[in-house]
């Protein structure tokens, strides 16, 4: 899974507008009921998986829930989080893109200047600047390899609460896991559905 995250400059361009009203926090058809609630807070982040985590994730907590008798086919790829602040979209990453071996140990830093900060890129994608504008430091991105001699006890962890890819007949729950860079609150973020069961969409509580 690559490409997980995409940058639109143009806001009148975004494909869902901030000023739609999308169900809160759960929409159904006649086939499935997507219910869940967006994380953002760093603390809130720590007691639900035991650990920080050097990044700019949100986790959503996501209940899939059948309303027919047809069994469903559930994964990962079927969700998409849309920020109609600025209009990043985001594809879940996997665990294995957060806490695996493969993961990039990223360096922001100002064009020109000693380094600011020190992250941790998923996926191997790599952020720059605000998304969005053109105003601004433009900032330099390098990047190197993680120490893949060191397991990470995380990545047990974001197994045991990702959302399970599989086909079912009964509620399924669990988290998926995104890249949303700068500053975003629950009332800028969609969370859409298009899988096997159609295609929902719903926003979050401010």
């Amino acid at each position: 899974m690559s490409h997980r995250l995409l940058f639109f400059s143009f806001l009148p361009l975004l494909l869902f507008a901030s000023d739609k009203k999308l169900p809160i926090e759960k929409n159904s058809n006649d086939l499935v009921e997507i219910s869940a609630t967006a994380i953002l807070d760093k603390d809130q982040i720590r007691q639900e998986l035991g650990a920080d985590v050097d990044a700019d994730l949100v986790l959503v907590r996501v209940t899939v829930r059948p309303v027919s008798d047809k069994p469903i086919k559930v994964s990962l790829d079927d969700f998409l989080l849309v920020s109609g602040k600025d209009g990043q979209r985001a594809e879940p990453y996997t665990p294995s893109q957060i806490a695996g071996t493969d993961v990039l140990v990223v360096t922001r830093q100002e064009a020109g200047k000693p380094k600011t900060g020190l992250g941790i890129s998923l996926g191997g994608m790599i952020g720059g600047g605000s998304p969005g504008t053109s105003e601004g430091p433009k900032l330099e991105t390098k990047a190197e390899k993680g120490d893949s001699s060191k397991p990470n006890p995380l990545l047990a962890i974001l197994k045991d609460k990702v959302l399970p890819e599989k086909e079912i007949t009964d509620p399924i729950s669990g988290f998926l896991y995104f890249q949303v860079v700068g500053k975003v609150k629950p009332k800028d973020l969609e969370l859409h559905y298009k899988g096997p069961a159609g295609k929902l969409a719903l926003r979050f509580h401010p």
